[in-house]
């Protein structure tokens, strides 16, 4: 697949939702020290993570795939990190129990830095300035200089990141996720008021841990009560820093990029003759493909043959983002090219990114009932045509934020000013996630055809 790939090639391809460097001098500075950095993720993970993405294509796992919207370096903590981390297994848990089926548990998380956008510029305060485009490329603060893309700030999202994926992997192993606990947790949030119609499915996950515990299945016997598998992805989209932490596998002789686990290409970088495109047909680790309302049957079949040359099992997960009441128009037509493909690939719903509003008070928000539909949609459409819901893409938080309105909690748009801290888009805050895990556990145990052959959790 990648015999007449270079990991450069792309800089000789359009780019597009890149940064112009001034100093052209500095930027290689900083590539050849990145260049001479550990990776943050080891071929032998990504690989395990491919073959569980090729569980999931078959029906047998589900996807979970989670997190902040960019990551920050101002709010970054390790209590953020550890309440999302929670929020993960609490939802994983509850799709566990749902699906009868493994959960795949994939972060959005150690390398989340840089978002596209919709214009090279925006106002600020009457101000015209450059976009922000995330942490690793320039800072939100409003002015010229702040907006001016800086190369050292790869360095820091670097530094970042391992620190992040260090505390993780402690929290995966080390018995934070232990099921009881988690399960713990997640009986707090049912015991409200509001989350009543929720409890009796915990109080079923309670009695079938009470059975494993009868029957002798418990913390002391069964390590994997007490572990979980959790991986990192982000958007590959500032090339040069992908490119940096490229490495060669010492066991297959083939590249893999050592910056996460799984990357995806955005809606707005996916051109096949791009530079996201070539850059990432190369590498060997998992791959997402967004795939927005304009994209087209002949682009999807000329996407899969560049991606996934050989039809790889859990090599390409296709995150659909079209938004609530267009599913319909939409998906379907993608799904009957990849059956007229014959290809092998994950169908994952992203129900953020096409539900985004203003609020009447000026805010960007995203109404909880509108994500709901729009995975309600995307699960009939699959079992309409026979195909395979693979998993869910959610930008969320482990935080008591006010960002999307609705949930059980009811946030309303005169509470989003309380406390709404992205940086970018708005995300689900904890309540607002595990609520939505517990209503696509309704839509996961009405879909025929999954079968469990591994353990659980």
């Amino acid at each position: 697949m990648t015999g007449a790939w270079n990991k450069s090639d792309w800089r000789k391809k359009p780019r597009v939702q890149m940064p112009d460097y001034t100093d052209d001098a500095a930027l290689k500075a900083v590539e050849a020290k990145l260049a001479k950095y550990p990776p943050l993720v080891f071929a032998g993970e990504a690989r395990k993570l491919k073959r569980a993405l090729g569980d999931v294509s078959r029906g047998n796992a589900f996807l979970l795939q989670g997190g902040d919207c960019a990551e920050s370096f101002s709010q970054f903590d390790a209590d953020s990190i550890r309440d999302t981390f929670k929020v993960m297994l609490q939802m994983a848990m509850v799709l566990t129990y749902a699906a009868k089926t493994p959960v795949v548990k994939v972060g959005r998380l150690a390398g989340q830095f840089a978002k596209p956008r919709s214009a090279p510029t925006e106002m600020v305060n009457g101000q015209e300035l450059p976009s922000y485009r995330g942490d690793i490329i320039n800072d939100i603060a409003p002015t010229p200089e702040a907006r001016s893309p800086d190369p050292q700030r790869m360095l820091q999202a670097y530094t970042q990141a391992a620190a992040s994926l260090n505390l993780v992997r402690a929290f995966s192993q080390g018995g934070y996720a232990d099921v009881h606990q988690v399960h713990a947790w997640t009986l707090g949030f049912t015991e409200q008021d509001e989350a009543e119609k929720y409890r009796d499915l915990a109080n079923r996950i309670s009695d079938t841990l009470d059975f494993m515990a009868a029957a002798g299945v418990n913390q002391d016997t069964a390590h994997t009560l007490q572990s979980v598998d959790f991986y990192t992805s982000h958007e590959a989209l500032l090339l040069e820093y992908e490119e940096a932490l490229a490495r060669i596998d010492s066991t297959t002789g083939l590249p893999v990029v050592g910056s996460g686990h799984m990357i995806w290409i955005g809606d707005r970088t996916r051109q096949p003759d791009g530079a996201h495109v070539e850059f990432c047909r190369g590498v060997q680790n998992p791959l997402g493909l967004k795939c927005g309302p304009s994209m087209s049957t002949d682009d999807l079949k000329s996407l899969m043959a560049k991606l996934n040359p050989e039809n790889e099992a859990g090599r390409l997960t296709l995150i659909a983002r079209f938004g609530a009441g267009t599913v319909a128009d939409k998906l379907p037509h993608l799904v009957q090219a990849v059956r007229e493909e014959g290809a092998n690939v994950v169908w994952s719903c992203d129900p953020m990114h096409g539900n985004t509003i203003k609020s009447a008070n000026g805010y960007k928000t995203r109404p909880f009932d509108s994500v709901l539909r729009e995975v309600q949609e995307f699960f009939a459409i699959h079992k309409s045509e026979g195909t395979i819901p693979g998993g869910v893409h959610f930008e969320m938080t482990g935080a008591d934020v006010t960002e999307c309105t609705g949930g059980v909690r009811a946030v309303t748009e005169e509470n989003l000013s309380d406390r709404y801290h992205t940086a970018c888009d708005p995300r689900l805050n904890a309540s607002q996630a595990l609520e939505l895990a517990f209503l696509v556990a309704e839509e996961l145990s009405n879909q025929p055809g999954r079968r469990s052959e591994a353990s659980a959790m």
